[in-house]
Parts: structure tokens; sequence; C-alpha cells
């Protein structure tokens, strides 16, 4: 009696795991894929009143995603004809990222949506100019739109006020 008792219990534990497994599988695989190599749409973005879309972050760049890293490289033209290139990596577990660039330090937290469709960066700036320490806030919000368009939703916080930016691209 004893036996089949546990033969009844081990069966059915069996048999919810495995009933389980698909369904944590595809909750592991339904968050969106951001990796690929985008260019800036112009036409299909809003700058709002940014100063060109370069210092707001327009500009192609490539994205490669892993399990738990989002890694952002730009490649940028500057005003002296030289190209910069930079390198941003995001954790995507919720846990804070440090960046650091020749203008200073960001430090990012990147949180996904409840249906993993959409993933949230949420980025703090730190720099130096003329001897002053200046502080941005910014809140990216990441979402395609299509398998091949990328919308990038960007509120800024800055000294001369607030500025909201939709960036679009498109996969090459």
């Amino acid at each position: 009696m004893k036996k089949n008792v546990l033969m009844q219990i081990l069966s059915f534990t069996v048999l919810f795991a495995f009933l389980c497994l698909p369904l944590s599988t595809s909750a592991q695989g339904s968050k969106a894929n951001f990796a690929g190599t985008w260019a800036f749409n112009a036409e299909k973005s809003n700058l709002g009143d940014a100063p060109q879309g370069g210092r707001m972050g327009g500009g192609d760049f490539t994205a490669t995603q892993e399990t738990n890293l989002l890694t952002v490289v730009r490649t940028r033209t500057g005003q002296d004809g030289q190209a910069t290139t930079t390198t941003a990596k995001y954790t995507l577990d919720g846990k804070e990222s440090v960046n650091t660039t020749g203008r200073g330090e960001s430090k990012s937290t990147a949180t996904w949506s409840a249906d993993g469709k959409t993933l949230t960066i949420v980025t703090t700036s730190t720099f130096e100019r003329d001897g002053q320490t200046t502080e941005m806030k910014s809140t990216q919000v990441w979402s395609l739109t299509s398998p091949t368009a990328l919308s990038i939703v960007t509120t800024m916080t800055t000294p001369n006020g607030e500025r909201k930016t939709t960036m679009v691209y498109d996969k090459k």
C-alpha cells in the first residue's frame, strides 16, 4: 500500500514537472531580442526639439544580446571628422550597470516589462563641464514594432528641462 502511494506521488511529481517545463522554457524565450545591426530612420523618428539625432542617440548601432546582457556599440563621426566608438553594456536582471565614457560615468538599470516585449533602461549620467558637475537622467523604452523595426522612446531630464524623443531604427 505504501509502495502504491509513493509511486502515485512520484508519478504525479514527474508529470507535473514535464507539464511545467514547456511553460518555463517558453517564458524565458518570450523576451524581445534586440540583437542586430540597426540603421537610424530619420523619417519615422520624432526628435522633438532635440538638436540633431546624433546627440540624442540617433545614428546606426549594433546590439548583441545574451541571456543576461545587452551590449550596444555605436560609431559616430565627430565635428572634427574623427570616428569615435562607444560601447555600453546593460545587465538584463535589474542590477545596476556602470558605463564610462570620455564625458563621465553612467549608471543604468534595465528591467523587462511583465510580458517581455519592452525593455526600460533608466540611466543617471554624471559629467564635468567647465569645472561643474552636471547630472542628467534618462529613461529609454526599447520595443520591437516589427521583426525589422526598433523603437526607442527616450525621456531625458536635463538642466534645460525635459526632452522626449522617439528614435526608430531599421534592421540591416
